[in-house]
Protein backbone atom coordinates (compact mmCIF):
# COMPACT_ATOMS: atom_id res chain seq x y z
CA UNK A 1 0.00 0.00 0.00
CA UNK A 2 2.78 2.39 0.55
CA UNK A 3 4.56 1.67 -2.47
CA UNK A 4 1.04 2.19 -4.59
CA UNK A 5 0.78 5.92 -2.97
CA UNK A 6 4.27 6.57 -3.68
CA UNK A 7 3.53 5.52 -6.98
CA UNK A 8 0.77 7.75 -7.00
CA UNK A 9 2.37 10.34 -5.67
CA UNK A 10 5.64 10.32 -8.18
CA UNK A 11 2.44 10.47 -10.31
CA UNK A 12 0.82 13.06 -9.61
CA UNK A 13 4.21 15.10 -8.27
CA UNK A 14 5.13 14.61 -12.19
CA UNK A 15 1.93 15.63 -13.67
CA UNK A 16 1.82 18.60 -11.08
CA UNK A 17 5.37 19.62 -12.07
CA UNK A 18 4.80 19.50 -16.04
CA UNK A 19 1.52 21.83 -15.68
CA UNK A 20 3.67 23.82 -13.29
CA UNK A 21 6.40 24.31 -15.92
CA UNK A 22 3.61 24.53 -18.44
CA UNK A 23 1.69 27.39 -16.63
CA UNK A 24 4.91 29.09 -16.11
CA UNK A 25 6.10 29.11 -19.40
CA UNK A 26 2.82 30.22 -20.04
CA UNK A 27 3.10 33.21 -17.52
CA UNK A 28 6.52 33.80 -18.85
CA UNK A 29 4.95 33.68 -22.12
CA UNK A 30 2.79 36.47 -20.63
CA UNK A 31 4.75 38.17 -19.03
CA UNK A 32 7.32 38.50 -22.09
CA UNK A 33 4.13 39.79 -23.85
CA UNK A 34 2.97 42.17 -21.34
CA UNK A 35 6.62 43.48 -20.82
CA UNK A 36 6.48 44.25 -24.93
CA UNK A 37 3.23 45.92 -24.72
CA UNK A 38 4.41 47.67 -21.47
CA UNK A 39 7.04 49.12 -24.06
CA UNK A 40 5.22 49.53 -26.66
CA UNK A 41 3.19 51.51 -24.03
CA UNK A 42 6.01 53.30 -22.56
CA UNK A 43 7.23 54.47 -26.18
CA UNK A 44 3.33 55.50 -27.04
CA UNK A 45 3.74 57.51 -23.48
CA UNK A 46 6.45 58.50 -24.59
CA UNK A 47 5.20 59.87 -27.77
CA UNK A 48 2.05 60.91 -25.81
CA UNK A 49 3.92 63.06 -23.41
CA UNK A 50 5.85 64.96 -25.94
CA UNK A 51 2.88 65.22 -28.38
CA UNK A 52 1.17 66.90 -25.00
CA UNK A 53 3.85 69.04 -24.15
CA UNK A 54 4.36 69.84 -27.66
CA UNK A 55 0.61 70.56 -27.82
CA UNK A 56 1.32 72.60 -24.19
CA UNK A 57 3.67 74.47 -26.36
CA UNK A 58 1.44 75.02 -29.23
CA UNK A 59 -1.40 75.85 -26.70
CA UNK A 60 1.06 78.69 -24.86
CA UNK A 61 2.05 79.79 -28.24
CA UNK A 62 -1.83 80.37 -29.40
CA UNK A 63 -2.71 82.20 -26.14
CA UNK A 64 0.03 84.47 -26.89
CA UNK A 65 -1.36 84.57 -30.08
CA UNK A 66 -4.90 85.09 -29.28
CA UNK A 67 -3.80 87.55 -26.78
CA UNK A 68 -2.29 89.49 -29.58
CA UNK A 69 -4.93 89.30 -31.60
CA UNK A 70 -7.36 90.45 -29.05
CA UNK A 71 -5.01 93.29 -28.50
CA UNK A 72 -5.13 93.91 -32.31
CA UNK A 73 -8.77 93.53 -32.41
CA UNK A 74 -9.12 95.73 -29.24
CA UNK A 75 -6.91 98.31 -31.01
CA UNK A 76 -8.69 98.04 -34.14
CA UNK A 77 -11.97 98.84 -32.23
CA UNK A 78 -10.60 101.61 -30.80
CA UNK A 79 -9.08 102.85 -34.07
CA UNK A 80 -12.41 102.80 -35.48
CA UNK A 81 -14.03 104.10 -32.95
CA UNK A 82 -11.45 107.20 -32.79
CA UNK A 83 -11.76 107.13 -36.63
CA UNK A 84 -15.65 107.30 -36.24
CA UNK A 85 -15.39 109.89 -33.68
CA UNK A 86 -12.65 111.98 -36.22
CA UNK A 87 -15.80 111.34 -38.70
CA UNK A 88 -18.02 113.58 -36.14
CA UNK A 89 -15.38 115.55 -35.46
CA UNK A 90 -14.42 116.29 -39.27
CA UNK A 91 -17.81 116.94 -40.03
CA UNK A 92 -18.62 119.58 -36.84
CA UNK A 93 -15.09 121.02 -38.27
CA UNK A 94 -16.61 121.38 -41.69
CA UNK A 95 -19.77 122.72 -40.37
CA UNK A 96 -17.91 125.47 -38.52
CA UNK A 97 -16.06 125.91 -41.24
CA UNK A 98 -18.79 126.85 -43.60
CA UNK A 99 -20.06 128.97 -40.93
CA UNK A 100 -16.39 131.04 -40.74
CA UNK A 101 -16.67 131.37 -44.43
CA UNK A 102 -20.01 133.00 -44.45
CA UNK A 103 -19.35 135.22 -41.68
CA UNK A 104 -16.12 136.50 -43.54
CA UNK A 105 -17.85 136.90 -46.34
CA UNK A 106 -20.06 138.78 -44.42
CA UNK A 107 -17.35 140.91 -42.63
CA UNK A 108 -15.61 141.61 -46.15
CA UNK A 109 -18.70 142.87 -47.44
CA UNK A 110 -18.91 145.33 -43.94
CA UNK A 111 -15.39 145.91 -44.27
CA UNK A 112 -15.82 147.12 -48.59
CA UNK A 113 -18.56 148.59 -47.12
CA UNK A 114 -16.82 150.32 -44.69
CA UNK A 115 -14.04 150.96 -46.41
CA UNK A 116 -16.04 152.64 -49.67
CA UNK A 117 -17.63 154.75 -47.39
CA UNK A 118 -14.44 156.01 -45.05
CA UNK A 119 -12.84 156.93 -48.90
CA UNK A 120 -16.43 158.97 -49.33
CA UNK A 121 -15.61 160.66 -46.14
CA UNK A 122 -11.99 161.51 -46.96
CA UNK A 123 -12.85 162.80 -50.37
CA UNK A 124 -15.30 165.39 -48.73
CA UNK A 125 -12.63 166.25 -45.78
CA UNK A 126 -9.84 166.81 -48.55
CA UNK A 127 -12.00 168.99 -50.30
CA UNK A 128 -12.99 171.45 -46.94
CA UNK A 129 -8.95 170.81 -46.22
CA UNK A 130 -8.18 172.42 -49.43
CA UNK A 131 -10.95 175.14 -49.37
CA UNK A 132 -9.30 175.74 -45.57
CA UNK A 133 -5.91 175.65 -47.00
CA UNK A 134 -6.78 178.16 -50.35
CA UNK A 135 -8.43 180.57 -47.22
CA UNK A 136 -5.72 180.54 -45.00
CA UNK A 137 -3.29 181.07 -47.99
CA UNK A 138 -5.17 183.87 -48.77
CA UNK A 139 -4.83 185.16 -45.06
CA UNK A 140 -1.35 184.39 -44.89
CA UNK A 141 -0.55 186.32 -48.19
CA UNK A 142 -2.71 189.64 -46.73
CA UNK A 143 -1.45 189.30 -43.83
CA UNK A 144 2.07 189.29 -45.59
CA UNK A 145 1.35 192.14 -47.74
CA UNK A 146 0.50 194.33 -44.52
CA UNK A 147 3.71 192.82 -42.99
CA UNK A 148 5.56 194.01 -46.02
CA UNK A 149 3.83 197.47 -46.11
CA UNK A 150 4.46 198.58 -42.52
CA UNK A 151 7.90 196.63 -42.60
CA UNK A 152 8.34 199.24 -46.05
CA UNK A 153 7.51 202.16 -44.15
CA UNK A 154 9.76 201.04 -41.20
CA UNK A 155 12.43 200.91 -43.28
CA UNK A 156 11.58 204.05 -44.73
CA UNK A 157 11.11 205.76 -41.45
CA UNK A 158 14.68 204.30 -40.31
CA UNK A 159 16.75 204.87 -43.56
CA UNK A 160 15.36 208.94 -42.29
CA UNK A 161 16.24 208.28 -39.18
CA UNK A 162 20.03 206.56 -40.53
CA UNK A 163 20.17 209.92 -42.83
CA UNK A 164 19.37 212.53 -40.26
CA UNK A 165 21.36 211.03 -37.39
CA UNK A 166 24.40 211.14 -40.27
CA UNK A 167 23.69 214.72 -40.65
CA UNK A 168 23.61 215.04 -37.13
CA UNK A 169 27.44 213.60 -36.83
CA UNK A 170 28.47 215.53 -39.62
CA UNK A 171 27.43 218.43 -37.95
CA UNK A 172 28.70 217.66 -34.65
CA UNK A 173 31.65 216.95 -36.00
CA UNK A 174 31.93 219.78 -37.50
CA UNK A 175 31.21 222.16 -34.59
CA UNK A 176 33.69 220.24 -32.49
CA UNK A 177 36.24 220.86 -35.35
CA UNK A 178 35.16 224.56 -34.75
CA UNK A 179 35.60 224.82 -31.17
CA UNK A 180 38.89 223.07 -30.82
CA UNK A 181 39.70 225.54 -33.64
CA UNK A 182 38.46 228.40 -31.16
CA UNK A 183 40.16 227.02 -27.97
CA UNK A 184 43.06 226.69 -30.07
CA UNK A 185 43.14 229.58 -31.55
CA UNK A 186 42.31 231.14 -27.39
CA UNK A 187 44.41 229.15 -26.31
CA UNK A 188 47.35 230.26 -28.67
CA UNK A 189 45.93 233.95 -27.66
CA UNK A 190 46.69 233.78 -24.50
CA UNK A 191 49.88 231.76 -24.68
CA UNK A 192 51.43 234.84 -26.38
CA UNK A 193 49.86 237.41 -24.22
CA UNK A 194 51.53 235.36 -21.20
CA UNK A 195 54.73 235.02 -23.06
CA UNK A 196 54.99 238.57 -24.04
CA UNK A 197 54.82 239.64 -20.07
CA UNK A 198 57.54 239.76 -17.80
CA UNK A 199 59.20 236.45 -16.59
CA UNK A 200 59.37 237.58 -12.69
CA UNK A 201 56.66 234.19 -12.05
CA UNK A 202 57.88 231.14 -14.20
CA UNK A 203 54.79 229.45 -12.90
CA UNK A 204 52.23 232.15 -13.84
CA UNK A 205 52.27 230.23 -17.65
CA UNK A 206 52.42 226.81 -17.13
CA UNK A 207 49.36 227.07 -14.68
CA UNK A 208 47.28 228.60 -18.06
CA UNK A 209 48.83 226.39 -20.56
CA UNK A 210 47.89 222.77 -18.20
CA UNK A 211 44.01 224.12 -17.59
CA UNK A 212 43.56 224.80 -21.14
CA UNK A 213 45.14 221.56 -22.50
CA UNK A 214 43.28 219.83 -19.74
CA UNK A 215 39.46 221.54 -20.73
CA UNK A 216 40.72 220.63 -24.59
CA UNK A 217 41.09 217.60 -23.71
CA UNK A 218 38.11 217.01 -21.50
CA UNK A 219 36.12 218.48 -24.49
CA UNK A 220 37.65 216.29 -26.85
CA UNK A 221 36.60 213.40 -24.50
CA UNK A 222 33.15 214.80 -24.38
CA UNK A 223 32.93 214.98 -27.96
CA UNK A 224 34.53 211.71 -28.94
CA UNK A 225 32.11 210.49 -26.73
CA UNK A 226 29.54 211.49 -28.22
CA UNK A 227 30.16 210.89 -31.68
CA UNK A 228 30.76 207.30 -30.75
CA UNK A 229 27.50 207.41 -29.30
CA UNK A 230 25.84 208.43 -32.40
CA UNK A 231 27.89 206.23 -34.74
CA UNK A 232 27.13 203.07 -32.28
CA UNK A 233 23.59 204.14 -32.95
CA UNK A 234 23.61 204.51 -36.65
CA UNK A 235 24.98 201.06 -36.73
CA UNK A 236 22.52 199.28 -34.75
CA UNK A 237 20.08 201.03 -36.95
CA UNK A 238 21.98 199.83 -40.38
CA UNK A 239 21.82 196.57 -38.98
CA UNK A 240 18.18 196.55 -38.10
CA UNK A 241 17.54 198.04 -41.34
CA UNK A 242 19.56 195.30 -43.17
CA UNK A 243 17.42 192.23 -41.01
CA UNK A 244 14.22 193.59 -42.11
CA UNK A 245 14.94 194.21 -45.26
CA UNK A 246 16.43 190.11 -45.56
CA UNK A 247 12.91 188.63 -45.41
CA UNK A 248 11.27 191.48 -47.20
CA UNK A 249 13.67 190.96 -50.21
CA UNK A 250 13.34 186.95 -49.41
CA UNK A 251 9.56 187.09 -50.01
CA UNK A 252 9.41 189.06 -53.23
CA UNK A 253 12.00 186.91 -55.16
CA UNK A 254 9.07 184.09 -54.61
Amino acid sequence: MNQSSEGCMKKISSVNLDKLINDFSQIEKKMIEISGKNNILDIQLEKTNYLLKGMQTKEVSLKEECATLHNMIKGLQQTIEYQHNLKGENEQLKRNADLMKEKLKSHQQEYKNNIAKLMSEIKIKEEGHKIEVRKLYQDMQKKVELSEEKNKELIEKKEVEISELNAKLRTQEKERQNEIIKLQLEFDAKLARVQTKPKSYPDSTVLPQTIYRRKLQHLQEEKNKEIAALRNTIHDLEQRLSVGKEPYLKRKRF
